[in-house]
């Protein structure tokens, strides 16, 4: 579909929502960045899963990348809260896969610097990270934490500062410090890049309408239907 057909169908799908909910997906989107990604590596634990997720639609992180190599992933409805439908999921799980490498590469092949976090591994404070260029997060399990292919094929390794006993925070919660931390850094700074493309803008405008409005899917069909695309 081309961009001058997305921008009709967005204006026909317009008049079966209301003004406040248009003006509420302009203000999200006008927020939210490919600029940061978050990567999960076999996070089995629904409850931390599905709060990684809500975190990333809270902080207005579009993509998020999980790598399921020896665990599914599952999540809890009752804690993403619907967040998950509003996110861009990309799921690596193909059988006898390198499922980490196959993201890795495919990360670095669209610009981003891979960034392992891991209290073991001596490299940037969160603090200190810097954020020139697109970036990745990756987070491993609570026990294991990261695979060795994480560790070999990472372009740096990040480090949450903590001043206790304990070595590391729970996942959902790292998580949610460093995007607090990285997304405050990006929408303080004067660097535009962050930002989405006017492309993107449209092709998430007409996703969400779609999954906003009831029969969503059926009233595209029909719009289609009689522009003779279908």
């Amino acid at each position: 579909m081309d961009i001058q057909t997305k921008s009709e169908l967005i204006a026909y799908l317009r008049d079966f929502t209301t003004e406040n909910r248009w003006q509420k997906i302009n203000e999200v989107l006008s927020n939210r960045t490919r600029y940061l990604s978050v990567v999960m590596e076999d996070i089995y634990q629904p409850h931390n899963a599905s709060a990684v997720l809500r975190s990333c639609d809270g902080f207005g992180i579009q993509d998020v990348h999980i790598i399921e190599n020896r665990n599914e992933f599952t999540t809890s409805k009752n804690v993403t809260i619907g967040a998950h439908q509003w996110l861009t999921l990309n799921r690596y799980k193909e059988e006898q896969s390198n499922n980490t490498l196959k993201c890795f590469t495919r990360l670095k092949k669209e610009g981003y610097r891979v960034v392992v976090t891991s209290p073991h591994k001596d490299d940037y404070d969160l603090n200190d990270l810097p954020l020139d260029s697109k970036t990745a997060l990756v987070f491993g399990t609570e026990l294991e934490g990261v695979s060795e292919t994480a560790i070999q094929e990472a372009d740096a390794f990040m480090k949450i500062p903590m001043y206790g006993f304990s070595e590391s925070f729970n996942i959902s919660v790292s998580a949610a410090i460093c995007l607090y931390n990285t997304t405050r850094r990006l929408r303080a700074g004067d660097r535009s890049e962050w930002q989405l493309s006017d492309e993107e803008i449209i092709d998430l405008q007409l996703s969400w309408l779609q999954k906003t409005i009831k029969a969503g899917d059926k009233l595209t069909h029909k719009f289609l239907n009689e522009k003779g695309q279908r």
